[in-house]
């Protein structure tokens, strides 16, 4: 007896593992994305210019990067006490311009520097509703809680979508995963939410038939929407995934986007990294020193993964055990 719709497994064209340079770019559940792979020891480097929602800003962001382009101070704003750029999140600001310009600058050079060495991209599609400056008609990435009369409000069409994406796969040459955030957009209301995810997927579809061999589509939205498909997998706010449904969607995408060698090492890296949570009744005890030890050998028989701060931890639990 069947109780739920399972999605279909379809393998990525070139799986990730321990060798692959990762960087993941898009909405905030790009960040969850990014949380698994960093937590299971891949190497990554995670939304350099913040959170961003559509493939237009996204688009932006990558040639900010790719470019090095140099902020400047009047490319910011001020709100709250805060000096802001349309282009990034909120979170990448400053108190003055000049805190500001550095912290953007710095983000895109570590943007850079992390795709001149990316074997993979992943991109995140949140929503195709975009905002627009009124005054020169610039898509911002972020409006910054300022008045809606600066911005107008619009929908990207499928083509929008895809001239977007085709920009990306020409900065960015290694392989590139897609997916649309399950995050359901709220502000734009159900039914223009649904929409904009439908154009979404029509145009990424569209995409990797002219890079059949670069792009892979993973489907979180599909899998919280129909195969989770309950109120119980999302959050209080009944609008972003839970913890577990997170959890959920990252095991399945490690099934299809690693190879089952790499599955194997990511085993025995958990397993190091939940030892290395585990805080012993006594750290002073023989039993506990013959645990360390077995860890720190574990470490030593894998070769390419930073696992520096787990080692760190127990040579250090040694060292008060003596």
């Amino acid at each position: 007896m069947k109780f739920r719709t399972e999605i279909e497994r379809i393998a990525l064209h070139k799986p990730i593992d321990y060798s692959s340079r990762i960087v993941t770019l898009g909405s905030c559940f790009a960040e969850n994305i990014s949380r698994i792979l960093l937590s299971r020891k891949f190497c990554v480097t995670p939304q350099p210019t913040g959170i961003l929602f559509n493939p237009a800003s996204i688009e932006r962001s990558l040639r900010l990067m790719h470019t090095r382009h140099r902020i400047t101070a009047e490319e910011l704003i001020e709100a709250d006490g805060r000096w802001l750029s349309y282009d990034f999140h909120s979170s990448i600001s400053g108190n003055n311009i000049e805190e500001a310009t550095r912290n953007m600058q710095q983000a895109t050079y570590t943007g850079n520097e992390a795709l001149s060495d990316a074997t993979h991209l992943i991109i995140t599609l949140g929503t195709a509703w975009i905002y627009r400056r009124r005054d020169n008609g610039v898509i911002v990435a972020n409006c910054h809680k300022q008045p809606a009369t600066l911005f107008s409000r619009e929908l990207l069409d499928v083509e929008d979508i895809c001239s977007s994406l085709r920009s990306i796969m020409e900065m960015f040459t290694g392989d590139v995963i897609v997916t649309i955030s399950p995050v359901r957009h709220i502000g734009d209301g159900l039914v223009d939410n649904s929409l904009s995810k439908a154009l979404l997927r029509v145009a990424v579809e569209r995409i990797k038939s002219e890079y059949p061999t670069r792009i892979s589509y993973f489907p979180s939205y599909e899998i919280l929407i129909d195969d989770l498909r309950d109120y119980r997998f999302y959050g209080d706010d009944l609008v972003h995934p839970s913890s577990q449904a997170i959890e959920y969607i990252g095991e399945k995408f490690f099934e299809v986007a690693t190879t089952p060698a790499c599955q194997q090492l990511m085993q025995r890296i958990e397993r190091i990294v939940v030892a290395s949570n585990h805080r012993p009744m006594n750290p002073r005890s023989e039993q506990y020193r013959d645990f360390c030890q077995k860890q720190l050998q574990a470490i030593a028989s894998i070769e390419g993964v930073d696992l520096s701060k787990e080692k760190e931890f127990f040579e250090h639990m040694l060292q008060i055990n003596l």
